[in-house]
C-alpha cells in the first residue's frame, strides 16, 4: 500500500514538473505529501529534504508569509520533534504560528495544528505545565472548527491525556484516553494506526496504577494493529514493544521483558540513531531488567549509555534524566560505590527541584492529516 502511494507521488511529481516547471506550488504540495508518507514510515532522513524543498518553492512562488509556508514549517518541525531535535524545531514553530495567526486569525485550524506540535515539543522537553495550556487551546480550536467527534479532536485529546498522565493525574488521563478511543473507533474503525497509539497510552496508565490485567490486552492489541499496518520494524512498533517490555519487567517476567526491550532498542537505534532520548529510555529499562537479575556489570554499561544520551539530547535538567539517575543510584549503592551514589543523588535532587513530573513523554501525530480523513 505504501509502496503504491510512493510510486503515485513520484509519478505526480514528474508530471507536474514537466507541465508546470520544477518550482511550481503544485510540485511543492506533492513533495510535502510524499514527505509526510516517509515520516509515517519512519524514513526521517528521506522526508527532511522533501519538506525543505517544498518550503523553498512556496517561499519563492507565493511569498514568505503564505499559509502554505506556515504549514510546511509545522510539518518540518514535527519531523524534527520526532528525532529529538528540539532546538531546531522551536524557531520553525514560532515562525509558523506567526504566519498562521496573521493570515487566518488565532482560531484557525492551522493555528491549532501548530499549537499541538509546539505543545508536544514542550512535553518532550519535560516542560509539562507549559504544554498543558497549549494542548487545551489546540483542543478548543479543534472542537470549534471540526466538531466534537472529529479524529483530529481525538488526537489532541490523546495528547492532552499524555500530559495529565505525565503529571500523575491518572483518572483525568484515563477519561481523556477513553474519549479519544471512542471518537477514533467510530470515525476510523477498530484497526487504525492512530487508535493503536491511544490504546497503548491507556495501557500505560493502567500499568502505572498496577492494573495489569487491564493493561496487557490493550498493549498487545496496539502492537498487533501497528505491526499489521506499518510492519514489524517501524518506530511506532518500537514504542509499544518498549512499553510491553516495561510491563513484563513490572510483572517480573524478565525473559519476556528483555526480548521486547531488545527488539525496541534495535528498531530505535536503526531509525532514530543511538543518541535519541527514546533510545536512552529503552536502555534504562533494559538496565533495570539486568539489575533485577543481578547482572550488575551489564546494567552499569546500559545506565551509563542512557545517562550520556539523555544529557546530550535533553539537557542536564530534564525529568527523564532524573528518573534514569534515580535508578542508577540503586545500582551504585548495590555495588558499594557510596561516593558516586551520593553525587548522583544530589544531581537528582537538583533536577527534581525544577520539574513537576518524572514520566517519559510519548508520541504525537499531525492533526492536519486527520482533518483530511473524512
Amino acid at each position: 500500500m505504501t509502496t503504491e502511494a510512493e510510486s503515485l507521488y513520484q509519478q505526480a511529481q514528474t508530471t507536474w514538473e514537466r507541465l508546470l516547471g520544477a518550482e511550481h506550488p503544485n510540485v511543492a504540495l506533492i513533495l510535502n505529501n510524499q514527505a509526510k508518507l516517509y515520516r509515517k514510515q519512519g524514513r526521517f532522513a528521506e522526508a527532511e529534504p522533501l519538506y525543505q524543498r517544498s518550503i523553498a518553492i512556496w517561499e519563492k512562488a507565493q511569498g514568505q508569509e503564505h499559509p502554505n509556508v506556515g504549514n510546511g514549517l509545522n510539518s518540518l518541525a514535527l519531523l524534527l520533534v520526532d528525532q529529538g531535535r528540539y532546538p531546531e524545531a522551536e524557531p520553525l514553530l514560532r515562525r509558523a504560528l506567526n504566519i498562521q495567526e496573521k493570515k487566518g486569525g488565532p482560531e484557525h485550524p492551522y493555528v491549532g495544528a501548530t499549537l499541538n506540535t509546539l505543545a508536544t515539543l514542550r512535553k518532550n522537553q519535560g516542560r509539562y505545565m507549559e504544554a498543558e495550556p497549549l494542548f487545551r487551546r489546540a483542543l478548543s480550536i479543534g472542537k470549534k472548527s471540526s466538531g466534537l467527534d472529529h479524529p483530529a479532536v481525538a488526537v489532541i485529546t490523546n495528547n492532552l491525556a499524555e500530559v495529565c498522565h505525565l503529571l500523575g493525574r491518572f483518572r483525568e488521563a484515563e477519561t481523556l484516553y477513553r474519549q479519544s478511543i471512542r471518537i477514533l473507533e467510530k470515525a476510523l474503525g477498530s484497526e487504525h494506526s492512530d487508535l493503536a497509539m491511544v490504546l497503548n497510552n491507556l495501557g500505560s496508565v493502567y500499568q502505572d496504577q498496577q492494573r495489569y490485567v487491564e493493561a496487557e490486552p490493550l498493549l498487545q492489541r496496539a502492537l498487533a494493529i501497528k505491526e499489521r499496518i506499518l510492519g514489524k520494524t517501524h518506530p511506532d512498533v518500537a514504542t509499544i514493544a518498549s512499553n510491553l517490555g516495561s510491563f513484563y519487567l513490572n510483572r517480573r517476567k524478565y525473559a519476556e521483558a528483555e526480548s521486547f526491550l531488545l527488539r525496541a532498542l534495535n528498531i530505535r537505534e536503526k531509525t532514530l540513531g543511538p543518541g535519541h532520548p527514546a533510545v536512552a529510555k529503552v536502555l534504562q529499562n533494559l538496565a533495570k531488567v539486568y539489575f533485577q537479575q543481578h547482572r550488575y556489570d551489564e546494567a552499569d554499561v546500559l545506565y551509563s549509555r542512557a545517562v550520556v544520551a539523555m544529557e546530550k539530547s535533553l539537557g542536564p535538567n530534564h525529568p527523564d534524566l532524573a528518573q534514569t539517575l534515580g535508578h542508577y543510584v540503586l545500582l551504585l549503592e548495590k555495588t558499594k560505590r557510596k561516593s558516586e551514589a551520593s553525587a548522583v543523588k544530589n544531581q537528582v535532587k537538583e533536577i527534581l527541584a525544577n520539574n513537576p513530573g518524572l514520566r517519559p513523554a510519548n508520541q504525537t501525530v499531525d492533526v492536519r492529516d486527520l482533518n483530511r480523513k473524512r
